[in-house]
């Protein structure tokens, strides 16, 4: 126990979603292997993420807010919830000072970013979308070292960037590169994600579209689908209308073991999402949430359709004619899926938390020196 307390300090903030919390785990589980002591910055809604974090990273709840949600009094309040917060940390700091500190955006990130600022402690950015979010856009040019997920990135001026990928989680990264079964005359395998808490336009269009597929492929059909609780109901009587066995779900636990079995995933475009589908290499068909700050979810697909493994279908034109004839186009071609899984493989960073774990203890070194 007192080598361990005398161990670097790694502290990682994130905000309060999976996008930013599924990567700071990924680096949380490599930085313990390595002997380091690792906290975790995050506000309430980030600590539902942090299950999944090892059992020797010590959870901090900061105070932060955001101005995009509560009515005009929480707004106002939101200056001063942050300030509180960057006391909090610059206390916490000066009682145990990181070696790093490394923020995955979101707002609960900056007491953590700021706090290290003040007291000058060798700070890093990751930033997992194709355009940045306003956090990260902030501190861009306040870190010594910025990570991209997705490249190109949308940079200000003046930044230099690392492309380190978007790390995954072991459980993923156990199934990197799994063997790829291409459809056929068999029960295959559909996988439906929207995000952390599933989609609502993919839970009405998705059924609607697999129920205008031939009898002969529905019956062949067993889909995973991970939908919001209030909709789950209306998606499991509308595969159940159309004879599809479907398991209706708002979260899988088990989402690595599911995509590597899967012989087509229908997907959002999230960051985290685009990085599992091509570190275990599957065919997908992307629909970028169309609300999306700077449209980042575009942004993230783009690399992967140009790559080959993916096919994109703006929400602005999904309806169940459109992706039934795209799910069929996959279904129908085996050999075409195929080729699709290989690109989506070759497209995936499967190291990217290794170079981001180099780029921490490069940063630790610099301040040892």
């Amino acid at each position: 126990m007192a080598d361990r307390a005398k161990s670097p300090l790694l502290l990682i903030a994130a905000g309060g979603t999976g996008g930013h919390m599924f990567p700071a785990q990924a680096l949380a589980e490599a930085m313990v292997r390595r002997g380091w002591r690792v906290k975790l910055s995050t506000d309430a809604r980030g600590a539902r993420y942090a299950g999944g974090f090892p059992h020797v990273v010590q959870v901090v709840q900061v105070a932060s807010s955001t101005p995009a949600r509560g009515g005009a009094l929480a707004r106002l309040a939101v200056p001063f919830r942050i300030a509180q917060g960057v006391l909090a940390a610059l206390w916490g700091g000066l009682r145990d000072r990181p070696a790093v500190v490394a923020g995955f955006g979101g707002y609960p990130t900056i007491p953590a970013l700021a706090a290290a600022l003040m007291l000058r402690i060798p700070r890093a950015v990751h930033e997992q979308n194709g355009v940045l979010g306003r956090v990260n856009r902030v501190f861009a040019g306040r870190v010594q070292a910025f990570a991209c997920g997705t490249w190109p990135t949308d940079l200000p001026g003046g930044v230099a960037a690392v492309h380190t990928g978007n790390p995954v989680r072991a459980a993923v990264l156990e199934r990197a590169g799994a063997p790829y079964i291409p459809p056929g005359d068999y029960p295959m395998s559909l996988l439906v994600i929207g995000g952390s808490q599933g989609a609502r336009i993919l839970s009405d269009v998705v059924p609607a579209a697999l129920a205008r597929l031939p009898a002969t492929l529905r019956a062949n059909l067993r889909v995973a689908h991970q939908a919001r609780a209030e909709d789950a109901t209306r998606a499991s009587a509308a595969y159940a209308a159309a004879g599809i066995d479907a398991e209706v779900a708002p979260f899988f636990p088990d989402i690595a073991r599911r995509l590597s079995e899967c012989q087509l995933v229908i997907s959002r475009a999230g960051a985290s999402s685009v990085a599992d589908i091509s570190v275990i290499g599957r065919p997908a068909i992307l629909v970028p949430y169309a609300a999306a700050t700077g449209d980042h979810q575009t942004a993230n697909a783009r690399g992967l359709v140009a790559a080959g493994g993916a096919i994109l279908i703006p929400e602005s034109r999904l309806d169940a004619a459109a992706l039934a004839e795209q799910v069929a186009l996959v279904l129908d071609n085996p050999a075409a899926a195929l080729q699709m899984a290989r690109s989506a493989l070759a497209y995936g960073i499967p190291d990217a938390t290794e170079r981001l774990v180099g780029l921490i203890e490069t940063l630790s070194l610099k301040e040892a020196q």
